[in-house]
């Protein structure tokens, strides 16, 4: 039999109906489910017999989307089947499609037709995240936790990672690089007040302070991603300038703390230049508004 597609590479080579005779639970009909479909593959198991997915990367559904689906399996019936693995004799357990079997108890079934797959522990992790990863209407932050999850948790290298879920290498990097933004950024792109690509161009900057400035100066002004690229590239030419060593590690010391203080407080990257004894203290803005904020801080406006 040849291999579906339009899933991806990485849920049908675990879920493929290749050798499906390997992969199909052999079981006797009971009163947990109706005689098996010999073409579709599938049984009609009890919703009663059935427990959730504990390893469900999403834990929480829209009850309006929910009984909405309720309503078209009253008419429609399910179309596509669940997954499920067998635990014991009329006891399964969901591998894929908790929607599906939340919304069929809303509809007021009693059974759901199922295929039925064998997998341990770490297969159903990796299943459920790569189906949730598929099939769901993520958001960057919630893919780049799913990502990090298969790496951490299935033990995957990120080529891997990008085989099981059909991405490229650079498109998975990409995507867990958001995990070192600042919990507040991560957050805005979560609720869809910024997008990808403003993430993007924000963790180009290295320096914490910065990358919370331009995220704010996003929100207030409504900046395009292409804004805040220029905004990135600006910093970065101002943090070519490296201040002078003094001589003394005592004073360094001394200095980059006093300089990472004065950039958390005003919010950009203050240089401070000195050669042990004299110096100065740079203060850079990026445009007019900038300087407004700054003579604001220092009470000169």
């Amino acid at each position: 039999m040849s291999k579906k597609k339009g899933l991806g590479r990485g849920l049908n080579a675990l879920l493929s109906d290749s050798n499906i005779e390997d992969r199909l639970e052999v079981d006797i009909p009971t009163t947990a489910h109706t005689a098996s479909s010999p073409s579709g593959g599938t049984l009609e198991i009890s919703l009663e017999h059935i427990e959730v997915n504990p390893f469900q990367p999403r834990t929480h559904f829209d009850q309006e989307s929910l009984q909405e689906l309720a309503d078209s399996i009253k008419v429609h019936g399910i179309i596509q089947p669940i997954t499920v693995r067998r635990l014991a004799r009329d006891q399964y357990q969901l591998i894929s499609g908790e929607r599906r079997f939340q919304a069929s108890k809303l509809a007021g079934l009693k059974t759901i037709p199922a295929y039925v797959r064998s997998a341990d522990d770490q297969q159903m992790l990796e299943m459920a995240l790569i189906e949730n990863i598929q099939r769901e209407n993520l958001n960057a932050i919630e893919i780049a936790l799913s990502y990090q999850r298969l790496i951490s948790e299935c033990s995957l290298k990120q080529d891997e990672l990008g085989e099981r879920v059909g991405k490229n290498r650079a498109t998975v990097t990409n995507y867990l690089r958001l995990l070192k933004l600042p919990p507040d950024v991560q957050i805005a792109v979560r609720d869809n007040r910024i997008s990808m690509g403003h993430a993007r161009a924000i963790i180009n900057v290295e320096n914490p302070d910065q990358q919370l400035y331009i995220f704010k100066k996003t929100l207030e002004e409504d900046l395009s991603v292409r804004k805040v690229e220029e905004l990135v590239r600006n910093l970065a030419h101002q943090n070519e300038e490296k201040p002078i060593q003094p001589a003394s590690s005592a004073v360094n010391r001394e200095i980059a703390q006093l300089q990472s203080q004065l950039s958390s407080h005003f919010g950009t990257r203050i240089v401070i230049k000195s050669d042990g004894k004299k110096g100065e203290i740079k203060i850079p803005f990026l445009s007019v508004e900038d300087l407004n904020r700054i003579l604001d801080i220092l009470k000169l406006h």
